[in-house]
Parts: C-alpha cells; sequence; structure tokens
C-alpha cells in the first residue's frame, strides 16, 4: 500500500519529467529555423535563407526514395557526396555574402544562402 508521501513524491517526479521534457522541445522549437532546408519534392525548403556569420546550416533530405546533394559549385567546391533520404549535410559559414548553391544530379534544384 502506497503512503501519501510516495503518491506525492512519484507526481513530483512525473511533472518534473513533463516539466523538463516541455522546456527541452521549447528550445529545440525556438532554435534558429533559418538553419535548417529540407529537402522535398526535389525542393530546397526554403529556397533562400538568410543567415549570421558563423551559422551551420543543415540540409535534410525528407524525400521518400530520392538522393541529392548541396553543391557549391559557383564557389568551385567539388561536388559533394550524395546523400539519401532521412541523412543530413551541413556546411558552416564564416563570411558574409551570397552562396548559391544547387543539387548536383537535379540542376533545376537550386537555392541561396545568404551570410550577414
Amino acid at each position: 500500500m502506497h503512503s501519501a508521501v510516495d503518491r506525492l513524491q512519484k507526481k513530483g517526479t512525473y511533472l518534473l519529467f513533463v516539466s523538463l521534457l516541455w522546456v527541452s522541445h521549447s528550445v529545440i522549437a525556438g532554435g534558429n529555423p533559418a538553419s535548417e532546408v529540407e529537402i522535398l519534392k526535389f525542393q530546397f525548403i526554403p529556397q533562400e535563407i538568410t543567415i549570421k556569420a558563423g551559422t551551420t546550416v543543415r540540409w535534410t533530405n525528407k524525400e521518400k526514395r530520392q538522393y541529392h546533394s548541396v553543391w557549391f559549385e559557383q564557389a568551385g567546391d567539388p561536388e559533394p557526396q550524395y546523400f539519401f533520404p532521412g541523412e543530413t549535410f551541413e556546411r558552416t559559414f564564416d563570411q558574409p555574402g551570397v552562396y548559391p548553391y544547387r543539387c548536383g544530379p537535379h540542376p533545376k534544384m537550386t537555392g541561396t544562402v545568404v551570410v550577414e
């Protein structure tokens, strides 16, 4: 048989867990959304993002079956490896400027990173 103290401790533990879960979700959701780009239906979403210097941008392949790449061809970069559904590609932008990119295997898929 559980005493009132046991029930209060369990309830307190549960409330603490729920509170921490809520706070961690808020921190994740409150992060810099401009640093995330999704790839879906052969599009970069958003197609153009503006970030501050020093920010890392993460592209996530949300396709069901298609591979992609994020290629900064105009900057003279070699084409990176393709990444598949559920995989990510990241790049940190340290210098202000405008960085156009495209998907290697799908040249009509284009995007731009603007770094302030």
